[in-house]
């Protein structure tokens, strides 16, 4: 157990390497891209956006913030991601790092 720190700082530095090359490619932007265009195709913005009027009707408009509905809504809003979306999104980002030799 002595190297888990210094995994846990690996393993940082590698997520830090991968998230520059996305950003550095423009993979990252057509990645959120692409997964913008499928949750809306999927029904997943309108349901988030239902569950939000539900939220501050509740709750009431002048007694709930941004941040409070924020904080409200993104466990569900994770939830409701359909598993078919975060598997294509994870499988574009393997394509990705499997072309990228000097990662």
């Amino acid at each position: 157990m002595a190297d888990y720190p210094d995994r846990k700082v690996r393993d940082a530095q590698m997520r830090a390497t991968i998230n520059q090359k996305l950003v550095e490619t423009g993979e990252k932007e057509r990645l959120k891209e692409l997964l913008r265009t499928k949750l809306i195709e999927c029904g997943w913005r309108d349901q988030l956006k239902a569950y939000c009027k539900e939220v501050v009707r509740q709750k009431g408009l002048e007694h709930i913030t941004v941040d409070d509905l924020v904080a409200e809504i993104t466990p569900k809003g994770r939830a409701l991601v359909p598993d078919s979306v975060k598997k294509e999104l994870l499988q574009r980002i393997r394509t990705f790092l499997a072309q990228q030799s000097n990662i």
